[in-house]
C-alpha cells in the first residue's frame, strides 16, 4: 500500500470532486465531509511519504507501469525539494476547508457544492504540479489549477469579482502558452519530456546546452512562470483577483498558487536545467535580482498606499514574491540564498493563510473591509486580534516566527552573494510593513477619533464571537507561524539536503 502513496496525494481530491459532482449537487449537506476526507487522505499520504523521502531518499512512482525511457507514461517524484511543501498545501487546503464551514452557501449564492469541486481540483492541480516529474503533464496541471483558480476568483455576488477572474484569465492564458513553448523547444532539443532525462542530455552534450533554442526555451518557460507567479511587474491580474474573490476562494489562492509557481521555477532550474548552466550566464543572476528588488519595493510601497484590508495583503504578497525569485537566483556559493526562498515559500503559505483568513473574518463578522473599519478590534474580538497580530508580526519579520528566519537565512545569501542592493530591499520592505501593520494596530486599539477632552469614562465595548469553523483555523495558521519559527533549524536541515544536490553549489557548502 504505501508505494501507492503518491498516487494517492493526487488523486483522493480529484475522485472526491467527482463524488461531489455526483451526490452532492442535490445533498449539500455531504459536500463537506467529502472534502475533509479527501484532503485528510492526500495530507496522511504527503506525511508519510515526506518522512520515508527523508529517511529513504527520493520515492519515484510510474502510473500504469510505464518506467521511462518508454516516455509514455505519468512520473510522479518525490524528493527532498517537494516533500515538505506537499505537506504545507495539504495543510492549508485543510484549514481552508475548516474556514468553509457555513460561509460557502453565503459567499457562493447557495452554490457550495459547485465551490467544492473546484476547490478539490484546484487541490488536485496544486499536488500534482509539486509532485510531477514530467514537464509536459506539469503544463496540464497548471492548467487545472489556473481553470479552477479562476472559477473560484468569478464565484460569488461581486461583479468586480468576475471583471477581474476575466483579466487573471487573460493574463494565465499568456503565462502557460509562454510556459508551453519552452517545453515544446526542450522536447525538440532533447526528445523527451521526462525532467531528470532532459537533464542527463543537457548535462551530457554541450552543444545542445549552449544551443540558442534551449536558451529560448530556458526564457520561454521562466518568462511563463512568473506571470503565473505575478512577478512585478507581471502582477496585472493578482490584487483584484484576490480583492474581490469569496473570502474563502482567496483564503486558498493567495497562500498557495504564487508559492507553488515559484516552487516550478526553483524545480525548472535545479531539475530541468541545472543551476551550474544558469549561473554560467551571471548576467541573468544579476538582472533578476535587481527585479525581484524592484518588486519588493513596488509590492510594499503599493500596500502601503491601499485602503482595503485584502488589497492591501494581496500587494505583500507581490512583494514576498520578490522575496523568493530574488533569494533563489542570488547564486551565492553557501546556497543560502535559495534555502532561504525554500523556507520562504513554507513561511509565506502559512502567513498569508493567516491574514487571509483574518481578513474574511474581519469582513462577515464586523462588515470590515477597510482599515480604518477595524476600529476596536482588540477589545471586541482578542482572540481574532491575536491570530491578526501573529500573521502580521511575522510577515514584519519579528523572531521567534517564521518570517523573521526566513528573512535571516536570505539576508544571509544576499551578503554571501554580495547583492547589498537585496538586502536594502528586504530591510525597507520589513521596515515599510511595519509602519502599515502597526498603523492598523493604533486603529484597532486606540480607534480613529480623536478622544474628547471632557469624557473621561471609556465607551462599553460590546464583544463580538466569531465563528469557531473560523476562529480555529486562524489561530491554528498562527500556531503554525510560531512552529515553524521555533523548529527553523530541523527544517533548514531538511531544505539544506535538497540544496545539496546543486551541482553549483555543492563545492562549497556551508552547513
Amino acid at each position: 500500500m504505501s508505494e501507492q502513496l503518491p498516487a494517492i496525494i493526487v488523486l483522493a481530491p480529484m475522485f472526491g470532486s467527482l463524488l461531489i459532482a455526483l451526490v452532492g449537487i442535490k445533498e449539500h449537506r455531504v459536500c463537506l465531509p467529502i472534502v475533509v476526507v479527501s484532503i485528510l487522505a492526500s495530507l496522511v499520504s504527503t506525511i508519510a511519504v515526506a518522512q520515508q523521502v527523508f529517511t529513504s531518499g527520493p520515492i519515484d512512482y510510474f502510473m500504469g507501469g510505464w518506467e521511462e525511457p518508454i516516455g509514455i507514461g505519468i512520473h510522479l517524484r518525490v524528493d527532498e525539494l517537494n516533500a515538505l511543501i506537499l505537506v504545507v498545501i495539504g495543510i492549508v487546503a485543510l484549514l481552508v476547508a475548516l474556514f468553509s464551514v457555513g460561509r460557502m452557501d453565503r459567499e457562493s449564492e447557495g452554490k457550495a457544492p459547485q465551490f467544492y469541486i473546484l476547490y478539490l481540483l484546484l487541490c488536485t492541480g496544486l499536488f500534482g504540479i509539486t509532485i510531477t516529474a514530467d514537464a509536459f503533464n506539469l503544463f496540464v496541471l497548471i492548467e487545472v489549477s489556473s481553470l479552477t483558480s479562476y472559477g473560484l476568483v468569478a464565484m460569488g455576488s461581486n461583479r468586480r469579482g468576475t471583471h477581474a477572474a476575466f483579466n487573471y484569465v487573460i493574463m494565465g492564458t499568456v503565462g502557460a502558452s509562454f510556459y508551453l513553448i519552452g517545453v515544446g523547444y526542450l522536447y525538440m532539443k532533447t526528445g523527451s519530456l521526462n525532467m531528470i532525462d532532459i537533464r542527463n542530455v543537457l548535462n551530457s552534450n554541450a552543444a545542445i546546452a549552449e544551443s540558442n533554442a534551449i536558451i529560448i526555451s530556458f526564457l520561454f518557460i521562466l518568462v511563463g512562470i512568473w506571470i503565473k507567479m505575478a512577478f512585478f511587474p507581471l502582477n496585472g491580474w493578482l490584487p483584484n483577483a484576490y480583492s474581490y474573490c469569496p473570502s474563502t476562494s482567496a483564503c486558498i489562492l493567495a497562500p498557495l498558487m504564487t508559492k507553488v509557481s515559484v516552487y516550478v521555477m526553483i524545480r525548472a532550474m535545479l531539475t530541468i536545467f541545472g543551476f551550474d548552466w544558469i549561473f554560467s550566464h551571471p548576467f541573468w543572476s544579476d538582472l533578476v535580482v535587481w527585479l525581484a528588488v524592484i518588486a519588493i519595493l513596488a509590492g510594499s510601497i503599493f500596500a502601503l498606499a491601499q485602503r482595503e484590508i485584502k488589497k492591501m495583503l494581496s500587494y505583500l504578497i507581490v512583494a514576498e514574491v520578490g522575496y523568493m525569485v530574488g533569494g533563489t537566483w542570488l547564486g551565492d556559493s553557501g546556497g543560502w540564498g535559495v534555502t532561504g526562498a525554500i523556507y520562504h515559500i513554507l513561511a509565506d503559505a502559512m502567513m498569508a493563510l493567516c491574514l487571509f483568513i483574518a481578513a474574511g473574518i474581519f469582513a462577515r463578522s464586523f462588515n470590515a473591509t477597510h482599515i480604518s473599519d477595524l476600529e476596536g478590534l482588540f477589545k471586541k474580538s482578542p482572540w481574532v486580534a491575536a491570530g491578526f497580530v501573529i500573521g502580521a508580526l511575522a510577515m514584519i519579520g519579528v523572531p521567534p516566527t517564521c518570517g523573521f528566519f526566513s528573512k535571516f537565512y536570505l539576508i544571509r545569501g544576499g551578503i554571501d552573494a554580495g547583492h547589498w542592493e537585496y538586502v536594502a530591499a528586504l530591510l525597507i520592505s520589513s521596515l515599510v510593513n511595519a509602519i502599515l501593520f502597526f498603523r492598523i494596530f493604533e486603529i484597532a486599539h486606540f480607534g480613529n477619533k480623536p478622544s474628547e477632552g471632557h469624557d473621561h469614562h471609556a465607551e462599553e465595548v460590546t464583544q463580538i464571537k466569531a465563528a469557531w469553523s473560523s476562529t480555529a483555523p486562524l489561530l491554528l495558521s498562527a500556531a503554525a507561524i510560531i512552529l515553524l519559527g521555533l523548529f527553523n533549524g530541523q527544517i533548514i536541515e531538511l531544505i539544506r539536503v535538497a540544496v545539496e544536490d546543486i551541482p553549483s553549489l555543492t563545492a562549497n557548502l556551508k552547513l
